[in-house]
């Protein structure tokens, strides 16, 4: 009962911004915290990383603990800092991915103009059904996302990224 007494302390501490009790709080929880990342990445760096960014959330967060399970809430937090992470790597992952098959494309056709080019991407665009074709534009010329696509639509976003998949992979091989 004492050690929750004073991690109460510790936690009202915090929330009146005294930096002794937010120290106190991070050597607690520092070690658990490390091991979860740790786990999850296989890799010290990312899992040092996620930790800082862990606990420079908690400073912002700490105002919006209501009580009960602090460790709960804690490595809930946690997770949402995983996941984000793991957003981050893969749209790294998609950016890296999109620019080496740009680069290939550009070795491969460099005996065709960029023009040449255009007017073939065009040409095959028109041969994609209308809606394909919007949805197309809309991902790659507006720029909007999978989730603002799908609410324009009225319709999930799996479906909305199905569609987009699916015509995509339409575009690619009439553009071979």
């Amino acid at each position: 009962m004492a050690e929750s007494d004073d991690l109460g302390r510790i936690i009202a501490g915090c929330k009146d911004g005294d930096g002794e009790s937010f120290s106190r709080l991070v050597d607690i929880y520092a070690g658990r915290c490390y091991g979860y990342f740790y786990r999850l990445t296989g890799n010290k760096e990312t899992s040092d990383d996620l930790l800082s960014e862990l606990f420079v959330k908690l400073v912002g967060k700490i105002g919006r603990y209501k009580g009960g399970s602090f460790d709960g809430w804690l490595f809930k937090i946690a997770s949402n800092v995983f996941h984000d992470y793991l957003r981050d790597k893969q749209r790294q992952k998609r950016l890296l991915d999109g620019r080496k098959e740009q680069l290939e494309l550009e070795k491969h056709d460099d005996r065709q103009s960029y023009d040449e080019r255009v007017d073939k991407l065009q040409e095959q665009l028109g041969k994609l059904d209308d809606e394909t074709r919007e949805l197309i534009m809309l991902r790659f010329y507006s720029q909007a996302s999978f989730k603002e696509m799908a609410a324009m639509r009225s319709e999930p976003i799996g479906t909305t990224l199905s569609k987009v998949h699916r015509g995509l992979k339409k575009l690619r091989e009439l553009m071979k």
